[in-house]
């Protein structure tokens, strides 16, 4: 009889999906090292021999519903960016969009764990896994935002998937939905309004501001004014709503969509592979590893 536990240990060994180590440990009778050599054989298990590589490469995209009440933005990694123009990778990270807007996982370790929509006898990290072993790179799922909104949502992407931007609004339309996406895909706010900077931030920054003031010789009652001055465009660089709008720098984006009667709650930005450490291509050590087996 073929366990769960056999199939978890299996999986876990060879990185191979659910259903993949299931299928061989049936076919060897339970014997763990013959299902492996089977797995190497169909190319399956070399998924697992993939996973330390570095992934900072891939592709970010966002999928908006035809009524514009749920949008999703999501980074999925690869490790280099051939890949990222790979039909069917850009397929799967589409799926997995798609995904994300229907069946609203909380995380991505609750993504992995779900029945895949498109590949209904497997669960999302079986797919992915599966698409290691086919496509013959690491990947990962790194990170998604999901919007459900009474108002719109609204995306952009930029850089055929560099840069993907997701916006929720109340009473706006999607012309400016679109401009407010193109403004922070250019911009890069880190926060929404200055009530949303945490306190910490703000209180750091004061004291850089006013030791820069008062090195440049300015009194102590001085150099507090100048700092209130400074922070100002602090916040004009950070906030998006303090931002100057990009099309019209005589106004800022709040003023513009305070103008047109509107309102934005949220959004998101995701770079690729921000924050992530990059690969770094060595040919004469990828040569001397290949010679070396």
């Amino acid at each position: 009889m073929i366990t769960a536990e056999l199939v978890k240990q299996l999986r876990e060994k060879t990185g191979a999906g659910m259903m993949d180590c299931k299928k061989v440990l049936t076919e060897t009778n339970g014997d763990e090292e013959k299902a492996i050599e089977l797995l190497r054989e169909r190319g399956i298990a070399k998924a697992a021999k993939k996973s330390d590589r570095i992934a900072a490469e891939g592709l970010v995209t966002t999928y908006v519903t035809a009524d514009q009440k749920v949008g999703v933005v999501v980074e999925v990694n690869a490790e280099t960016d051939f890949v990222a123009k790979n039909e069917e990778f850009r397929n799967f990270v589409a799926d997995i969009a798609k995904q994300v807007a229907e069946k609203r996982p909380a995380t991505v370790e609750e993504l992995l764990a779900q029945t895949s929509m498109v590949e209904t006898d497997k669960t999302v990290q079986d797919v992915l896994t599966n698409k290691i072993a086919t496509i013959g790179e690491n990947m990962s799922i790194r990170r998604f935002e999901r919007f459900e909104s009474n108002g719109l949502v609204e995306s952009y992407i930029h850089g055929d998937g560099k840069i993907g931007v997701l916006v929720e609004m109340e009473n706006g339309n999607t012309d400016l939905a679109k401009d407010v996406c193109m403004q922070i895909a250019a911009a890069k706010p880190e926060y929404l309004n200055r009530e949303s900077v945490p306190a910490d931030r703000v209180a750091h920054e004061m004291e850089i501001l006013k030791a820069q003031a008062v090195n440049e010789g300015k009194p102590e009652a001085v150099a507090e004014k100048i700092v209130q001055g400074r922070i100002n465009k602090f916040y004009g660089e950070i906030c998006l709503v303090e931002q100057d709008f990009v099309k019209d720098p005589d106004q800022t984006v709040g003023k513009l969509v305070e103008s047109k009667g509107a309102k934005i709650v949220r959004f998101a930005r995701f770079e690729k592979g921000e924050g992530l450490q990059k690969r770094e291509e060595n040919f004469a050590e990828e040569v001397a590893k290949q010679i070396n087996g």
